[in-house]
């Protein structure tokens, strides 16, 4: 008799077998449905970019940007047309130029469908571990796509849009076609499109003709144009190429010996822009414009923070001054560091440099803020009692300018009359560190030397950013931003959490304000106004340069005033013409009445020497008095002999007299125009 078992085995199917002459019918019927959802997914998707982008224009290289620039009222203050010239053919480009192209944007170019897997996680990995935004993994389909037909937005649908716009070219354009639109019109700083344009206005030669140092500089400016032109930061622009000779070796585009022989590369002279063209605040806003507007546009208008009555007042004061020889630089920003007025010459067609924002000075008695902060933070007070008397730090010996030491002071007066013995036993005190660190949460970003000098100002600053540190200080809230846009993009959640602005504790807050205050009752006795006012006096070796920056009402405004070559100014000191640069400036920008009479002052300015002052002072006096045959005379120490003709001359007054008398005397004649 069979086994029953064996019978049954035989007689049935295998269970497992019966499902399976059913799964291809019901694969095959979602396979189907998938399908048709698919198409009718890509029919609606036409349908959106129809509606929503230009598809029309797709297969047309953009049109070269203009952009205009207005005042806050919405006047017109500068107009910008881009430098272009003929695009190129990606094809007859020699092979470096777009491997320099495609080793440091998209070495997959030429295998992908118009977006890359392989980047986009590589990019998101290294973000995550970065702990920010730090690689973009968009390819160059993708920035055709962004910069012919988008907005410069970050929304998700924007992307998307993108990612779809980018299938799109590369359906109907070949790989080198879309290289060559990409090419021609991508931004190269110096408001320059184009590689032709570009390897033109930076090397003078045609791209055909670009070596291999040549093609790296400029595809390492695609990054960040605006900050990387080598015509104004050459070492970064050379930084830049190196980092892209090196993708090129790790892409297999050059061998290590042919990255060895490329050299550094050496770029035109910037030329003089048209005029006219705009204004020292214009060419500062624009990079942050075109930022805004987003790389290529046809055409954009962008409101700036420049308000135009401030403007004028800056302009005139900044003539009015009585400067001879001297240039000026003057920066007006609200607390919040909007930038409403910009001056960085006496004469823009003269000169385009912007000595507000590129020249980087010694600042002086300006720098003892962030000594004087880091002394509150470690719980010091106005009323701290300090040494103002002579030390010795590692075999420096710093002096004050008058050569006059008071002894035990509170720390309230030794800023007042700007101390150089007190704020350098301040450092060594608090620790050049906590001073560094002070400076840099106010946003001073330039490098600081490590050593006690700094706090006499040996380090160089720019005003825009000295000026900022001040706005921290009168806002409550550091570091402030100086822009010259409205801020009307909020900050993600990340940079909110991350970088954000940090609070000055009352009491911190407002033993500066006390300081600030005295200052201008000492040294910046010049810049009183008949309102509250605060600030700080600055002057470096010789009167090179000389600084005042403070602030009143919703205003912070810094002055600088030197020669572009560092040459000496005998006499020149922040409390002279800076201050009174200052004064007149908010006077009209506040509406104010003009101050009378100046209040008595303890102190003059230790900066400019007891001479400088006492000679500032005397000077009216003095040519008033030589027509009536009275002739006074400045000895080395300060003290003033007056001359008469015929009967002996009266004993001059004592050398040991308190200039306290002396300003009393003086103060119905202000010191006349530098």
């Amino acid at each position: 008799m069979p086994d029953f078992e064996a019978w049954q085995d035989e007689a049935a199917p295998p269970p497992e077998l019966a499902p399976a002459r059913r799964l291809p019918r019901i694969s095959m019927r979602w396979i189907m449905r998938g399908l048709g959802a698919i198409v009718i997914m890509l029919v609606l998707a036409i349908a959106w970019l129809a509606i929503t982008a230009p598809l029309s224009q797709s297969l047309k290289p953009p049109t070269p940007p203009s952009i205009t620039l207005t005042a806050a009222d919405g006047t017109p203050i500068a107009r910008r047309g881009a430098i272009i010239a003929e695009p190129v053919h990606a094809a007859k480009l020699p092979p470096h130029v777009r491997e320099a192209f495609l080793a440091i944007e998209d070495r997959r170019f030429y295998s992908h469908w118009g977006i890359d897997p392989r980047g986009i996680a590589r990019a998101a990995w290294a973000n995550v571990g970065s702990g920010g935004v730090r690689q973009g993994g968009s390819t160059i389909t993708q920035q055709l796509a962004k910069n012919a037909f988008l907005d410069s937005d970050r929304t998700a649908a924007r992307k998307i849009r993108e990612v779809m716009i980018a299938f799109w070219l590369e359906a109907w354009l070949t790989k080198d076609e879309i290289l060559s639109r990409y090419l021609s019109n991508v931004y190269f700083g110096d408001n320059v499109y184009g590689l032709r344009a570009a390897s033109k206005h930076y090397f003078g030669r045609s791209p055909e003709k670009m070596n291999i140092g040549q093609a790296a500089m400029l595809a390492g400016l695609v990054k960040a144009p605006s900050r990387l032109a080598p015509t104004s930061n050459l070492k970064g622009a050379r930084a830049r190429q190196a980092v892209v000779v090196g993708a090129m070796v790790d892409g297999g585009f050059l061998t290590p010996a042919q990255a060895e022989d490329v050299q550094p590369q050496r770029v035109l002279a910037s030329r003089p822009r048209q005029l006219p063209a705009g204004t020292y605040f214009a060419d500062w806003v624009l990079a942050e414009a075109r930022d805004q507007a987003g790389e290529v546009q046809t055409e954009a208008t962008v409101r700036t923070t420049l308000d135009r009555d401030l403007q004028r007042a800056a302009e005139r004061v900044i003539r009015q001054a009585g400067l001879r020889q001297a240039q000026a630089a003057l920066v007006a920003m609200k607390r919040n560091g909007e930038v409403v007025a910009m001056v960085g010459g006496r004469d823009y067609k003269k000169s385009a440099f912007n000595r507000a924002t590129q020249a980087r000075r010694q600042p002086g008695s300006t720098f003892k803020l962030f000594v004087y902060l880091a002394a509150l933070r470690a719980g010091m007070s106005p009323e701290t009692m300090v040494d103002d008397s002579p030390v010795e730090i590692a075999g420096w010996k710093p002096k004050n300018d008058d050569n006059r030491y008071l002894g035990q002071i509170t720390l309230q007066r030794a800023f007042q009359r700007s101390s150089n013995v007190v704020a350098a036993r301040l450092t060594q005190e608090v620790g050049v560190r906590n001073v560094i660190r002070a400076a840099r949460d106010l946003g001073i970003s330039t490098p600081i030397a490590n050593e006690a000098t700094i706090g006499l100002g040996t380090s160089e600053v720019s005003l825009l950013e000295l000026t900022s540190a001040f706005a921290g200080v009168a806002e409550g809230r550091y570091p402030v931003q100086p822009h010259g846009l409205p801020d009307v993009r909020g900050k993600s959640w990340y940079s909110s959490l991350t970088g954000g602005q940090k609070t000055m504790p009352d009491r911190i807050h407002d033993d500066m304000l006390t300081l600030l205050a005295a200052s201008v009752r000492g040294t910046g006795r010049a810049a009183a106004l008949s309102v509250d006012a605060y600030g700080k006096t600055g002057t470096s070796q010789s009167g090179r340069d000389a600084w005042f920056i403070g602030f009143a009402g919703d205003l912070v405004v810094g002055v600088w005033v030197g020669n572009d070559d560092n040459t000496p100014n005998p006499g020149l000191h922040g409390g002279g013409i800076p201050a009174q640069i200052w004064r007149n400036f908010m006077t009209d920008a506040l509406d104010l009445a003009p101050v009378v009479k100046a209040p008595v002052v303890e102190d003059v300015d230790p900066d400019a020497g007891l001479i400088g002052v006492v000679e500032s002072e005397i000077a009216p006096i003095a040519g008033r008095l030589e027509g009536l045959g009275v002739d006074l005379q400045i000895d080395p120490d300060g003290s003033v002999t007056v001359n008469r003709p015929g009967p002996p001359p009266p004993p001059a007054p004592p050398r040991g007299r308190r200039r306290e008398e002396l300003q009393l005397e003086l103060e119905d004649d202000p010191p006349p125009g530098f």
